[in-house]
């Protein structure tokens, strides 16, 4: 079963590639995880809750732990769209604040290319939905699995994927 999801995140990596992306220009990453790794990511998950006191890191660790496939879509160095439009707060492009790494992403980010990191996100859970793979959109496991070097991004999210009678993701 495990290649079965590893065949459906390859899809949804797919799904993520070719979202729509502001100015057509694409600084999206995406990394497959399965097997120990996500066992391990898992585990180191719920350890970081317990260190750093942050609600809800130890579910959601025990979530992908227990998954089959994980998907991870971060943004890598994204350049601003060049719009002057304000949405980060400042009133032009040229004053995004130089790159910072903060306490679990580097920032600050266009807000237009956090919409492309969306759109790719809801683009990969809805080829998991077609496929009937349980999913969940998790930024906890993006900030593990930045930490840990799985991907290297500066702003990541993740979607675990499984296949049970009922959907381990919710109703927790």
């Amino acid at each position: 079963m495990d290649a079965v999801f590893k065949n459906v995140a390859e899809l949804m990596e797919l799904s993520a590639r070719t979202a729509p992306k502001a100015a057509g220009r694409d600084f999206i990453v995406t990394k497959v995880v399965v097997g120990e790794d996500l066992k391990r990511l898992g585990a180191e998950m719920k350890k970081y809750g317990e260190t750093t006191g942050k609600k809800n890191f130890d579910r959601d660790g025990k979530n992908v732990a227990d998954s089959g496939a994980l998907l991870l879509i971060g943004l890598k160095t994204a350049k601003d769209v060049g719009l002057n439009c304000g949405a980060c707060g400042n009133d032009k492009c040229a004053q995004l604040a130089a790159a910072h790494d903060g306490p679990e992403f580097s920032g600050p980010y266009c807000a237009w290319r956090l919409v492309d990191l969306g759109i790719a996100l809801g683009s990969a859970a809805k080829t998991a939905g077609i496929l009937n793979a349980d999913n969940r959109i998790m930024y906890r496991v993006g900030v593990l699995a930045r930490k840990l070097g799985i991907i290297d991004a500066d702003v990541v999210a993740g979607i675990p994927l499984a296949g049970t009678g009922k959907s381990i993701y919710f109703d927790r």
